[in-house]
């Protein structure tokens, strides 16, 4: 299969969000495909995220000087980047292991593959509490033996867990949530209230000034908050002391942030996130579809409260369908969705080959720091914007 040309996936993208045309020659891209091990266009999605993220910055520091910015993104630059939580040192020494034992893929009882996401303390006990078996892969996979993988899937769905089954993508374009998100778009920037312009006003970098909220965990969501903060936003990540966390993907994302703890189930937190949102620029938020909404801060509130807010929102398998509140992970969508199966099919193997890095989280979160700025350029003229991923 010929590989996309990157300038022309970039140049979709940017019309797409209605940025003007003329900044597209402002971008070099240089490089080609592979620069992985993959029978997907990995760099490319890379190059092109960042890139989009990056132009997007740039459009920001037109509108505040009047200049254009000269960007230039190597393929190979971009996919390494892609794989950020792989080549974090700190104090000279490799990140500590994140994989737990039993997370992975086993075959089931009905021969069909399904991967268990295990690396939260939390899942982990849940699906052992599931399963009835000991923290062991040889124990795990003897209970399995006696699973149906799609059964097995609904029972860990059911019980908050995640799990999911492993599709073609033929299996996955008739499954009713594979339907629902086909009929969505990439990505949305819509204006769903009444706030005048505001000027970014003056700032020695595209972001300078500009407040954001960042109640995001893992990657895709704090890959976004990273992006803005490099382009010089005071990044404010928002988080609790009771919420379980992968240290070394802090670490890695939280790079140019400051943080907090708020236990947004106390008054008093949700009332210090009250005081910070009525200052902010960018709420962004990747938990389930109602779940910050439950706290007092969904799209509506937060645009009561600040009004101008450009709100981000972000979760696993969309925001319309069956699985829109199930929680979800990057591996986990790979494994549903058909990825892993064309993969093993392109490298001759028979079991589910996974992308050779986390490109939905990592595309995710330049798309999302991509839709906020695109949304502060609007705002500049036009007033108050949302965006969903």
């Amino acid at each position: 299969m010929t590989a996309p040309n990157p300038k022309n996936v970039l140049a979709g993208l940017w019309r797409a969000a209605g940025q003007p045309e003329a900044a597209l020659d402002a971008i070099k891209l240089t490089g080609a495909e592979p620069v992985m091990p993959s029978s997907f266009a990995f760099g490319t999605v890379a190059q092109v995220t960042i890139g989009a993220a990056a132009l997007a910055a740039g459009e920001l520091w037109r509108l505040r000087t009047g200049r254009r910015q000269s960007i230039s993104i190597d393929m190979r630059d971009a996919a390494i980047d892609f794989r950020s939580e792989r080549y974090m040192r700190v104090n000279g020494a490799g990140r500590p292991e994140m994989w737990d034992p039993i997370a992975g893929l086993y075959r089931c009882g009905d021969g069909r593959w399904v991967r268990l996401h295990t690396n939260m303390p939390h899942h982990c006990a849940g699906t052992l509490k599931l399963l009835g078996c000991e923290h062991d892969r040889a124990a795990v996979q003897r209970k399995l033996d006696h699973w149906q993988a799609e059964a097995l899937e609904t029972a860990a769905a059911e019980a908050g867990l995640v799990v999911t089954a492993t599709r073609s993508f033929n299996e996955w374009d008739a499954h009713p949530q594979g339907q629902a998100v086909a009929q969505l778009p990439l990505m949305s920037i819509e204006k769903i209230g009444d706030a005048p312009p505001r000027p970014l006003g003056s700032g020695e970098r595209p972001l300078a000034g500009v407040k954001v909220l960042d109640l995001t965990r893992v990657i895709a969501g704090p890959v976004c908050g990273r992006t803005l903060a490099v382009h010089g936003a005071d990044v404010l990540l928002v988080t609790a002391a009771h919420l379980p966390t992968m240290q070394p993907l802090v670490i890695d994302t939280g790079r140019g942030k400051l943080s907090v703890q708020l236990d947004l189930r106390d008054q008093a937190a949700r009332a210090t996130l009250t005081g910070l949102l009525k200052e902010a620029d960018v709420f962004v938020q990747g938990y389930r579809p109602g779940t910050i909404g439950g706290h007092g801060f969904s799209p509506q509130d937060a645009a009561r409260i600040r009004p101008g807010i450009i709100y981000v929102s972000l979760c696993a398998y969309g925001h319309e369908g069956p699985w829109a509140g199930r929680r979800g992970f990057d591996s986990l969508v790979q494994n549903a969705n058909g990825l892993n199966v064309a993969e093993a099919e392109a490298a001759g193997v028979a079991e589910p080959k996974p992308l050779p890095g986390q490109a939905l989280d990592h595309g995710t979160g330049f798309l999302m720091a991509f839709g906020a700025m695109t949304a502060l350029a609007r705002r500049t003229t036009e007033g108050w914007k949302r965006v969903e991923k």
